[in-house]
């Protein structure tokens, strides 16, 4: 189950974030804090997964982006449970999330990020939900965007 999804420039500023587990704001912060500087100082030589506090983060550089990660084991399978995520799967995930966002925006940027914020938590929401990714359809997460983007052009839209 994925706790967490970031999306990091490279000087470590976080510019979306989502979190699928209840977490406090200061240890929202404090995780963050932590994931990033150990993520942003591993070499490009390194493995882009890492375990930290219990958590399984995977992560991969895009440009001046990282998007992060963070998965715990299922809550129904009990504590102590051991996380059977599969690292490459998650891996393909986040490309086929970079795609997605490429085909929607162009080649994203951070800028498209900041600016469009809405829509991306949209677009992941599309192919997440509860922590579990429900949609991988690029085509299929692109539908639900552009009926939202045609729905705000109207003059009388229901969502402005």
């Amino acid at each position: 189950m994925i706790s967490f999804l970031l999306m990091v420039n490279k000087q470590g500023q976080t510019r979306m974030s989502s979190y699928y587990q209840w977490l406090s704001m200061e240890e929202r912060t404090a995780l963050e804090a932590e994931i990033i500087r150990k993520c942003l100082s591993r070499s490009e030589l390194q493995c882009s997964f890492l375990e930290y506090r219990g958590y399984k983060v995977i992560y991969r550089r895009y440009a001046s982006l990282f998007f992060i990660v963070g998965t715990k084991a299922d809550i129904d399978a009990g504590p102590g449970a051991e996380n059977k995520e599969n690292e490459l799967g998650l891996l393909e995930f986040i490309h086929n999330l970079v795609e997605t966002m490429d085909k929607w925006a162009g080649s994203i940027c951070e800028l498209d990020i900041m600016y469009q914020l809405e829509e991306v938590h949209f677009l992941l929401d599309e192919m997440v939900m509860n922590g579990y990714i429900v949609d991988t359809s690029k085509s299929n997460v692109l539908r639900q965007i552009d009926l939202l983007e045609r729905e705000t052009r109207k003059g009388e839209a229901m969502f402005k």
